[in-house]
């Protein structure tokens, strides 16, 4: 069995506002498809451009799309009789982003969608995402560098916006 060490690089931003604004401010430029639409659609695309088709049109503004998204902070409610902090694991991307990076690292699937983690702590609501550059970085792969850079780019800008 083979390994390797992938040192990940972390982004967290704080922010004073409210979880909810946080997450409706996050959220707002990515899309939302139903999600077992889209994957009928993806089935059913004959070329690659019927392919693209149908991604482009579940994207949002930010080039991203919402896959699922977890609430971590609910089932953590149910154990502490409906007390503790808010959190939220979004999943989200963009499979022909994806597949760009998977091209030259096929391994780049198992990261790709990306997770961004909203939590409520005491010093504020922390937007956190593990960079896709560093995720990648280990296998050497240029291409796939150039191309998830600018996905933590979108996705740190994201952050950024929401936190603000």
């Amino acid at each position: 069995m083979a390994t390797i060490d992938i040192p990940v690089r972390r982004t967290s931003v704080v922010s004073s506002r409210p979880f909810d604004q946080i997450v409706r401010r996050l959220t707002a430029t990515i899309g939302q498809p139903d999600i077992n639409a889209f994957h009928s659609s993806i089935a059913a695309a004959t070329t690659v451009a019927d392919l693209e088709a149908v991604v482009r049109g579940a994207l949002g503004a930010s080039d991203l799309m919402e896959f699922v998204r977890f609430d971590a902070g609910e089932v953590l409610h149910k154990e502490r009789h409906g007390q503790g902090p808010k959190i939220l694991r979004l999943v989200v991307g963009n499979p022909l982003i994806m597949k760009e990076m998977a091209k030259t690292v096929p391994d780049a699937a198992a990261y790709a969608p990306v997770t961004i983690l909203v939590d409520e702590r005491t010093d504020g609501v922390h937007l956190s995402y593990d960079s896709m550059a560093s995720l990648l970085a280990p296998y050497g792969s240029q291409t796939a560098l150039l191309v998830a850079r600018d996905l933590d780019a979108k996705i740190e800008g994201l952050l950024e916006n929401a936190a603000r």
